[in-house]
């Protein structure tokens, strides 16, 4: 792998948006001697076959984790797959560089940044202002 090289912003936010997921949702969890309490499950993954792609996005974002996908059955002509995924504030970091970039994971995206920065933008304010945004957002 060259070390010099790297992926675009875009392209990765592109690729993503097309072959990634984001689960942000705010559970009751059960502890074994505790009370039941609300979380966060805050996630961000995608898998390819593509090893070197795969690698690829994960030096350049420089964040989450990249392991192969390990399945109970897999015929033996099926290409090994590689799963990306990064959770939490470093899901945060994420979305904010793919945030201009993004379409159909935007809904989610702006879950996740409006969950650790609330404040962004105004509650009463239904106008969008990008160029703002984006300086707030530090895109």
């Amino acid at each position: 792998m060259n070390d010099n090289f790297h992926l675009d912003v875009p392209y990765m936010a592109g690729l993503f948006d097309g072959e990634g997921s984001v689960y942000v949702k705010q559970v009751t969890e059960k502890r074994k001697g505790k009370n039941p309490c609300k979380v966060w499950k805050i996630r961000m993954e995608m898998s390819m076959t593509d090893k070197n792609v795969m690698e690829l996005f994960h030096e350049t974002l420089g964040v989450g984790t990249l392991k192969e996908r390990k399945f109970n059955t897999v015929p033996a002509h099926y290409k090994k797959q590689y799963r990306w995924m990064c959770s939490h504030r470093q899901a945060l970091q994420v979305c904010k560089l793919f945030w201009p970039y993004s379409i159909v994971k935007l809904q989610n995206i702006e879950k996740i940044i409006d969950h650790y920065e609330p404040n962004l933008q105004s509650l009463d304010d239904n106008v969008v202002d990008l160029a703002m945004e984006r300086e707030l957002r530090d895109v």
